[in-house]
């Protein structure tokens, strides 16, 4: 079974111009979440604390089975990335209008729970209309309508 929860608002919202892959330091309860696909990216974003990256507002919810040992729903989660990459998106981050979001959460091939984040830039309001009308042409064209 394939587990993918997505951000289905980060492309809508955000221009995605470069995307990275990092690993997540999750406790017991957090990983068995997932493997439930009871996680949410909707409200996630990346920040810095010293040199050490996390998301914060990812919700994942408690563990059915879980009893005293079952984690915050919405807590802080580091992100594993190399110094380089730390360093070259603390970087990107500090130029005006950058920021970092949360895009998709998967379950790799050795069972690890990976989170695929991307530096973005914000839309404004006029380019996620353009976006709108470009989907709904592609829609139609598909359908066969046109």
């Amino acid at each position: 079974m394939k587990i993918e929860i997505k951000n289905k608002k980060a492309g809508f919202e955000y221009y995605l111009l470069e995307d990275f892959i990092a690993g997540i330091v999750l406790a017991g309860t957090e990983i068995k979440s997932i493997r439930a696909g009871k996680a949410s990216l909707k409200e996630a974003y990346c920040a810095f604390s010293g040199n050490e990256l996390f998301v914060k507002n990812m919700h994942i919810s408690p563990y059915s089975h879980g009893s005293y040992n079952n984690h915050e729903p919405k807590q802080d989660r580091k992100l594993l990335l190399t110094a380089k990459e730390l360093k070259k998106l603390k970087a990107k981050i500090e130029e005006k209008g950058l920021t970092l979001i949360p895009v998709l959460l998967f379950i790799n091939e050795k069972g690890l729970a990976k989170l695929k984040i991307a530096l973005a830039k914000g839309k404004k309001l006029h380019d996620k209309r353009e976006t709108l009308k470009k989907k709904d042409i592609q829609r139609e064209i598909d359908r066969g309508a046109i």
